[in-house]
């Protein structure tokens, strides 16, 4: 699966199923539960009624105790990521969820930058697939192309095909514009600027809240259809 990931586009809205889907539930994991999108991925799942179990992957304990409700049992594992090749959660894992990022900035090089924008979630995602999980979801970003010659866009379009190469039956994978929302202890100074530029703009560029796209990728799990989708900006809302 070289090259560029073909985009399928939804004329529907993805809205979060509450349809029950057999008599078994599911367990999910997450990489990148103390982020924007990632926080808000963690809130549904653990509200979503097919769900039995959600491992939260960190390096740190989560803060609070706000998360421990709903449905689902939350499960922390903290690790370190280079431990992530023989990693094991407790439970058997059937949805994975990646929300998981930095910027160049707090990286402090492209190098250092890639390591955690594609070569963590790579490790991740093939971790998960050899131990059985079915359905792949991840955030990119706009413009993902592994032939860009921009960095960001590049590197983004990079772990997507890698992705797609490793063979789930099921994987989303998710573009937004400009996410909207606070994020705790990184400003992201030039995001927030684009946050309130882009908030009347066309839907494929508007700024979108990560509530928003936390909920298609929970909707895109519950659906787990066969093969892949690439789903724009404007299709999560």
């Amino acid at each position: 699966m070289g090259g560029v990931p073909v985009i399928y586009t939804f004329q529907d809205k993805m809205t979060l199923g509450t349809e029950k889907i057999g008599t078994e539930k599911l367990n999910a994991i997450i990489l990148g539960s103390t982020g924007l999108v990632g926080g808000k991925c963690l809130d549904q799942l653990l509200n979503t009624p097919q769900y039995s179990n959600v491992v939260a992957l960190t390096r740190r304990p989560l803060e609070g105790d706000s998360r421990r409700g709903g449905n689902a049992t939350l499960l922390e594992s903290i690790i370190h990521y280079d431990e992530l090749a023989t990693y094991t959660p407790e439970v058997a894992i059937d949805h994975v969820f990646c929300a998981f990022g930095t910027t160049l900035s707090r990286a402090g090089s492209q190098e250092a930058m890639q390591r955690v924008d594609v070569d963590i979630p790579l490790a991740f995602f093939r971790r998960m697939k050899k131990l059985g999980a079915k359905h792949a979801s991840l955030v990119s970003s706009i413009g993902a192309n592994p032939s860009s010659r921009s960095f960001y866009p590049r590197i983004k379009g990079e772990l997507e095909v890698e992705l797609l190469r490793l063979g789930f039956e099921s994987v989303d994978i998710f573009r937004p514009s400009v996410i909207g929302g606070s994020r705790k202890d990184d400003a992201r100074p030039a995001e927030r600027i684009m946050q309130f530029v882009l908030r009347f703009a066309p839907k494929s560029l508007r700024t979108i809240p990560a509530a928003t796209i936390a909920r298609a990728m929970v909707s895109g799990a519950i659906a787990a259809k066969p093969g892949h989708r690439t789903v724009l900006s404007q299709h999560m809302w």
